[in-house]
């Protein structure tokens, strides 16, 4: 078998939250959530999917899957994942530590992983010797919602819908506070900064944020590779500190514990490298004494692969899951979270494929 077609397919789908919609990323206001889909497509009829990080990324990462990955799986034997993946990194290590072409590497073994699933009739959860399960618990990653009215508005409004557990992207402690005192005491209650502060300012608000029962701080330092700085913060405040999205490689959580800078480690499969190496990493920090929740606020496949891994791991991990109303799921019932929790697939490879309508429909050329 051989792979002949690799095709990055970029969908805006249109969604709701609740609130005024925030900016991403670069700044901008977005409308729509982003995916960029991977097709790959086989000479014997399978067709395996994958998603590469986009957003502000999109017009580095499409061109990386499409002159710098492609022309390097094409013809080869989709079965030998790591032969092809680790061939592309040595191939191309300059751009290797992260970003862009990382991304497009990500979702190419993803889609690899799919394929393998289709051709043994196992799904990748049972791959990685997980045992079965039919649902897992979801925590709510909210979208930034600034104001502190609006903040306990949209908590309460997310625990009413099921969840219970609640991630937010806030920067101030009256947001957080506001959180609090929405969701009561025994609703855990997360903090992503997206790497807000500099290391001094980080404990000022470590510590006043302190008082309302994080369960975790994500990203509270930039640049997001200073590990010495986590490690003091997390000495000195006291706070669990959590870090991963930004992480470029397994590689960089070799180097995160080593400098006990993290209580909770979050590797992206659509980043980071896909499901080959998102798994090391959930395992290396098994051995390490680190808690892996992996990093998902996404609306396509890589969400779905996350859900295999988290499947795959030691029970009470929860899956990140984007709070928002798609108009419509290109994942169909798996994006949609009952009781807070979210559905496993079991059927072989991811156990879905994207809705080529829905595909259609958004799709961006």
């Amino acid at each position: 078998m051989e792979i002949t077609k690799i095709e990055p397919i970029l969908i805006h789908v249109p969604y709701e939250h609740g609130a005024p919609k925030p900016a991403m990323g670069s700044g901008e206001i977005r409308e729509n959530m982003d995916a960029i889909l991977l097709r790959v497509e086989t000479d014997a009829g399978i067709t395996g999917w994958g998603e590469a990080f986009g957003f502000a990324t999109t017009p580095v990462t499409i061109p990386a899957i499409e002159h710098a990955i492609a022309p390097r799986a094409l013809g080869r034997d989709p079965a030998d994942i790591d032969g092809i993946t680790t061939t592309i990194k040595r191939q191309l290590q300059n751009m290797m530590h992260g970003g862009p072409a990382r991304f497009a590497i990500s979702a190419l073994d993803i889609a690899l992983w799919d394929i393998k699933g289709k051709v043994e009739g196992a799904p990748i959860w049972q791959m990685l010797g997980g045992k079965a399960k039919e649902r897992l618990p979801a925590y709510a990653s909210l979208l930034r919602l600034l104001q502190p009215d609006t903040v306990a508005r949209i908590v309460e409004a997310a625990l009413d819908k099921g969840y219970t557990q609640i991630k937010l992207h806030e920067k101030t402690p009256e947001a957080v506070a506001a959180a609090r005192h929405a969701a009561g005491p025994g609703v855990a209650l997360m903090v992503d900064t997206n790497c807000a502060w500099y290391p001094d300012q980080a404990l000022e608000m470590a510590l006043a944020m302190k008082p309302h029962d994080l369960t975790w701080l994500e990203e509270p330092i930039t640049p997001p590779d200073d590990y010495d700085a986590l490690a003091n913060l997390r000495e000195r405040s006291g706070v669990p500190i959590a870090i991963g999205e930004n992480l470029g490689n397994p590689n960089d959580v070799r180097w995160l514990a080593k400098a006990r800078a993290v209580d909770i480690v979050q590797p992206s499969v659509v980043k980071m490298g896909g499901i080959s190496d998102v798994w090391k990493v959930i395992n290396f920090a098994r051995s390490q004494g680190i808690r892996a929740i992996p990093h998902s606020p996404f609306i396509g496949p890589g969400l779905i692969a996350t859900i295999h891994l988290v499947a795959a791991m030691e029970d009470g991990v929860p899956v990140e899951h984007r709070y928002c109303e798609l108009a419509e799921s290109p994942m169909g019932e798996y994006f949609r979270q009952e009781a807070g929790c979210l559905a496993v697939p079991q059927g072989p490879g991811l156990g879905i494929d994207p809705d080529p309508e829905i595909i259609a429909r958004y799709r961006v050329n």
